[in-house]
């Protein structure tokens, strides 16, 4: 029992904090407290992962004095490891350093002296790691004629002595290679274990002669558009490579029910699309081996997310139920699997771990989405929004959390949009209209300057102004409105056209010339209703759900996705997308549903966390409630008929009302005539 008056020592950025007898390996309380420092020696002194380091002074907050006397002076173990490679000032090994008084220590995460360079930065978020691998390094007792025990029986037992490991399951791959490894190794191994539930009993998933000091798995985002794919050091924490791909899956159907036609209708259609994702993947984690200069086999563990029919299609199953009502999963759990059996080229005995789907249309990508942000750790609510082709919408608190999708379609990718594009150089990103003289300013993927700058014309040579994609779409809407350009109900203004040519004849209606060059852009009539039809499905599930939970207003919310990462949040207010809210509290959080993954991939609490928030988590069937539509009519409004904006309000000038011909008698002050009935 730890007295009151033994050191207190504090692991920072945790936070988690107790007291330890003098003397105690600081590794050792590390490990009580569920810090987790990385040791894949074993507290030998020879792997360097457990480095960390001790901050010096007052700490009022905690109520700590921390001194160069609260830690042991280096000892032979250290002064070894620094003779054969090197150990930065002010760093420690913790399975070293004893504890001699009061301690603050950082666990600092580039301690892993030997983990790859990183190349792509994080965003910056702290994680806890507890990862489903660990390295095990172990010194087995030779075989002796009168213990005739077997060489493997020998590894667990070394195992269990120096890490604890008990009843050892062992990939059936690994026999044929145990005695070779352990004799080239001079009877000195490393275990790679994966466990990762408390209650699952710890696998062997490969064994190597010697010291591995290394250790990666891999964080992939599978969506309908793009795949993206993480490389991360299992050691460290650290992004080391990342790569991206169109899914291949686009050429069978540009949207998920087009892709769920094409099974139905093509009785290879399953296996084809399965294939092709597998096969992109497998050249994706080629592509991030390459640039990190590491082994496909040095792969142990992988987490994938994706929407249901992208998780159904992968793990190659038919998604055909989801085409239609009820929208039944096959799976709806957490998946724990083999890479092998998905044909996926790492490690051989590297696993799989795909996390839990919320409803037939809220996927394992919105889970992780949830992973991250996490409206549920919440006091206020928190509304939290993945916009691509089928919106995935998760609202609530630590109290109660309800989630729905709506069927926003590929507008907002640029895809109904007469002029629109993905985003690539050339597209127009930014889009500001002066109200005055209904002039634009754009500014080009690939140009760092604005179409009014000097020296936009000559830098917009190299790649052209060749559309306009998703985010500048939101503002070209927004900014006519604000502008006057488009009334309340989205009609384009045709008397407008006196005060400037933007504004021409086209057909019945009108429309906004936004850019005149080798190709003219031009925003119709109904490219604006397509906008308008997308953003009015977002709000109504937006809208029920916030009805579910008798709420008036959202506190906070979060864009996820690509779509959310460039999207500017204030017109995407304006427009009525989003319903009212403080713009301070309202950000972009790019890919979370990646970075989800990444946190499964680090911490297997965070895949606990997620298993049992999902089942918490209220689903809304946005097809079977009749408020929808009533909600959705009002959404039809810029920013809504019905709903008050009064925070955006505050900082943005709404025009008043105006109101101009519908659609469907000729838009723009020009009235269709009728036909006589003759």
């Amino acid at each position: 029992m730890k007295a009151d008056k033994d050191p207190l020592v504090l692991f920072m950025p945790s936070g988690k904090r107790g007291r330890f007898p003098t003397g105690t390996p600081i590794l050792d309380a590390a490990r009580e407290l569920g810090v987790y420092v990385e040791s894949v020696c074993g507290g030998r002194g020879i792997c360097g992962r457990c480095q960390i380091e001790l901050q010096q002074g007052h700490f009022a907050k905690h109520g700590i004095t921390s001194t160069a006397e609260s830690i042991s002076p280096p000892g032979a173990k250290e002064a070894r490891y620094a003779e054969k490679r090197e150990l930065k000032d002010g760093r420690r090994l913790s399975c070293s350093a004893t504890i001699q008084g009061d301690l603050v220590v950082d666990i600092p995460q580039d301690a892993q002296m030997n983990a790859q360079v990183v190349r792509k930065v994080d965003d910056g978020r702290f994680i806890e790691r507890n990862p489903a691998v660990q390295l095990c390094y172990v010194e087995v007792e030779q075989p002796d004629m009168h213990k005739p025990l077997g060489d493997l029986d020998r590894v667990k037992q070394a195992l269990e002595r120096d890490w604890g490991w008990t009843d050892i399951m062992v990939d059936s791959h690994l026999m044929p290679g145990i005695q070779k490894n352990l004799r080239d190794g001079d009877w000195k191994v490393t275990a790679v274990i994966h466990k990762d539930m408390e209650t699952s009993r710890p696998s062997l998933i490969a064994l190597y002669p010697g010291l591995k000091n290394a250790a990666y798995g891999i964080a992939c985002d599978i969506g309908s558009t793009t795949i993206a794919l993480h490389l991360v050091s299992l050691l460290s924490g650290a992004t080391i490579a990342s790569s991206g791909i169109s899914n291949p899956q686009i050429r069978f159907g540009e949207d998920l029910m087009s892709r769920v036609s094409y099974v139905m209708m093509n009785p290879e259609g399953r296996e084809a699309m399965t294939v092709a994702v597998r096969e992109a993947l497998n050249g994706l984690i080629g592509n991030v081996c390459s640039e990190a200069g590491i082994e496909r086999d040095d792969i142990y563990d992988m987490v994938f997310v994706g929407n249901p029919i992208m998780h159904h299609l992968f793990l190659g199953i038919d998604p055909t139920e989801l085409g239609g009502a009820p929208f039944a999963l096959a799976v709806s759990g957490a998946v724990h699997t083999w890479a092998y059996d998905l044909d996926l080229s790492v490690n051989r005995g590297a696993r799989v771990y795909v996390l839990p789907c919320i409803a037939g249309h809220v996927g394992a990508d919105a889970a992780a989405v949830t992973l991250c942000e996490g409206p549920h750790r919440q006091d206020k609510q928190m509304l939290v929004v993945d916009v691509g082709t089928n919106a995935e919408i998760v609202l609530g608190n630590s109290e109660r959390t309800v989630a729905a999708s709506s069927p926003t379609g590929p507008a907002f990718e640029g895809a109904e949009i007469s002029c629109g594009q993905r985003a690539a150089p050339g597209a127009i990103e930014r889009v500001r209209i002066n109200p005055e003289t209904l002039e634009p300013r754009i500014r080009v993927i690939g140009v760092d300057l604005w179409s009014d700058e000097e020296g936009f014309d000559e830098a917009v040579e190299t790649v052209g102004v060749t559309g306009v994609c998703g985010s500048a779409i939101i503002e070209v809407v927004a900014e006519m409105f604000l502008a006057g350009i488009i009334s309340q109900d989205g009609v384009v203004d045709g008397s407008m056209a006196t005060r400037s040519d933007r504004i021409i004849e086209d057909g019945r209606t009108y429309a906004y010339r936004l850019w005149k060059g080798k190709q003219d852009l031009v925003i119709r009539q109904t490219d604006v209703r397509a906008i308008q039809l997308a953003k009015a499905a977002l709000y109504a599930g937006i809208k029920l759900l916030m009805d579910k939970l008798g709420i008036e207003r959202v506190d906070t919310i979060s864009f996820a996705g690509a779509f959310g990462t460039f999207i500017d949040p204030k017109y995407a207010m304006v427009l009525g997308l989003i319903p009212d809210c403080d713009l301070a509290n309202v950000k972009a959080v790019g890919n979370a549903a990646g970075y989800g993954a990444k946190m499964a991939l680090l911490n297997r609490d965070s895949r606990r966390e997620i298993e049992d928030t999902v089942m918490g988590i209220e689903k809304i069937e946005t097809a079977l409630e009749t408020e929808f539509q009533n909600h959705f009519v009002n959404a039809m409004a810029l920013p809504n008929k019905v709903e008050p904006f009064p925070r955006l309000a505050e900082q943005v000038d709404l025009p008043k009302p105006k109101q101009l011909e519908s659609a469907g008698t000729g838009e723009g002050g020009r009235r269709r005539r009728r036909r006589s009935r003759a």
